[in-house]
């Protein structure tokens, strides 16, 4: 492809994409296909002798479509939002365009330089404390693949503190908190390191947050049988229910060698509205988490992948992870006038990721990207009033900024459901919920509960669509219920 035709494919491409999105809310939500679809039209391997591109966009159209989850349906609440903007992908394609590996400030400085700033454009956004932004000299930010790869990053460089300041520790010994509620970050993170992960048990009295006393004895016990937690991973808005660890009695419990890793993937980004700062707890994180991780590309307008991670001391993760060799030596590095991003991140080379960043920060600015925050949490509000006054449908948990968590529940007051039968009845309701083309959800289990979570986030969702999935959840209600007697008929048999 030379320059004349890569300029006629990216005027089709960008044609085709407004298109899309054009009908995106006429398509239905979720891919239909069956599992291995794509090997029955894609030969089983690569051509002897080059195509016309215009015959591969098509296939685009033809095959690839037609397998994608459209994510950014207004119909789509399900896991947490994938976000997606223009601004984003044209990011990505000036990011594309002319790229650098940017493992050191020397192979594009534009490339560190950008995200030098929008880290610190971001944490102004956010209002963390200026003890992370870059331009301290001491903390700073950089952007990750993931809130997975921030955890780990963050655990690696805990550990490595941990070592010098304790150079006889086994690491057998090292302990990992997480709770109940944590991602599966924090388990898989100790799966990749070898080292013990405890989950720290949160009851639905405390709507599933961590508290102090809860990690005192844990600690206390630990510490009693040899044990040495370093790394706390708490969550503010959790996968399963939104919920936000208690961090102003997790700062109370006096214990000065542990980490405090603040995992905030999706709800971080609503740290940018000053009337949510309190119940995210704010002031308690910016003064003692050690690290602070959020995803812009959740609920955050950037298009994947957009991780923003902070450190309180950037020596933390370069003590932990420089590693240069005489070939990515640079004068500017050797100075110390430059940060060489690669010594914060596990990976070598990285996207130029900043950029997207920089465009959706610019464009949106921060009353637009506050606009959209708050909208987010309108459409949620909706949608719990809405299940609020429902006769088949309750809340789980309080709605939890634009996630809310529900169930089938008939408040009939002739029917008394025990536990076991409300989770047997949601499973048959979840089960023809989850076939549906129309809308997407995601399950979800809170202490044995059995529930459903709905999560507002798509830049397209308006208040009908909110009300078309209320209305589409009860009618659905109606027919579990009804498969439901069924079902508990079939087992009793004949009266």
């Amino acid at each position: 492809m030379d320059i004349e035709q890569f300029r006629k494919a990216g005027y089709q491409a960008i044609d085709r994409i407004c298109d899309y999105y054009y009908t995106l809310q006429d398509k239905p939500v979720t891919s239909q296909v069956e599992p291995g679809y794509l090997r029955q039209l894609i030969p089983l391997t690569p051509p002897e002798k080059g195509e016309d591109f215009q015959l591969i966009a098509d296939d685009y159209q033809k095959y690839i479509m037609p397998g994608l989850t459209h994510w950014q349906h207004p119909s789509f609440f399900a896991y947490f939002p994938a976000a997606c903007t223009f601004e984003g992908i044209l990011g990505d394609l000036y990011g594309s365009s002319a790229f650098n590996p940017g493992f050191n400030w020397s192979a594009s400085p534009a490339c560190t330089e950008l995200e030098v700033i929008v880290m610190d454009w971001a944490a102004n956004l956010l209002a963390l404390s200026p003890d992370f932004y870059n331009t301290s000299g001491i903390g700073g930010g950089c952007l990750q693949t993931t809130a997975s790869d921030s955890a780990l990053v963050s655990i690696v460089a805990a550990r490595s503190a941990y070592q010098r300041d304790h150079p006889d520790v086994k690491l057998e010994n090292l302990i990992i908190y997480t709770t109940t509620q944590t991602h599966s970050l924090g388990l898989k993170s100790g799966i990749v390191l070898g080292l013990q992960v405890r989950s720290l048990d949160v009851t639905s009295e405390d709507q599933f947050s961590l508290r102090g006393d809860t990690l005192r004895e844990a600690l206390v016990e630990d510490i009693g049988n040899g044990k040495i937690p370093f790394i706390l991973l708490a969550t503010v808005g959790t996968t399963s229910s939104g919920a936000i660890d208690n961090l102003l009695e997790i700062n109370d419990v006096s214990y000065p060698d542990i980490w405090l890793h603040i995992d905030a993937a999706w709800a971080g980004v609503a740290w940018s509205c000053p009337e949510y700062r309190d119940k995210l707890q704010l002031k308690y994180i910016n003064e003692r988490a050690t690290s602070i991780c959020t995803n812009f590309h959740k609920w955050g307008l950037v298009n994947f992948d957009a991780s923003t991670l902070w450190v309180r001391d950037r020596k933390l993760l370069t003590e932990a992870l420089d590693v240069t060799p005489p070939f990515l030596r640079t004068k500017h590095g050797d100075a110390g006038t430059v940060i060489d991003y690669r010594n914060w991140h596990l990976g070598l080379g990285q996207h130029f990721r900043s950029l997207k960043l920089w465009f959706v920060l610019r464009s949106f600015g921060a009353e637009g990207f506050r606009k959209y925050i708050r909208k987010c949490v309108e459409m949620n509000d909706i949608f719990a009033e809405l299940v609020s006054t429902s006769e088949y449908l309750e809340l789980v948990t309080k709605p939890s900024f634009a996630l809310s968590v529900f169930r089938l529940a008939p408040k009939s007051p002739n029917s008394v459901f025990s536990t076991d039968a409300l989770n047997d009845l949601n499973r048959i309701y979840y089960g023809r919920v989850s076939t549906r083309p129309d809308i997407a959800l995601t399950q979800t289990t809170l202490n044995g509960v059995f529930c459903i979570r709905l999560a507002v986030g798509a830049a397209r969702t308006e208040e009908k669509h909110i009300q078309q999935a209320f209305d589409l959840l009860t009618s659905e209600a109606e027919f579990a219920l009804e498969a439901w007697g069924e079902k508990a008929d079939h087992l009793n048999g004949p009266s």
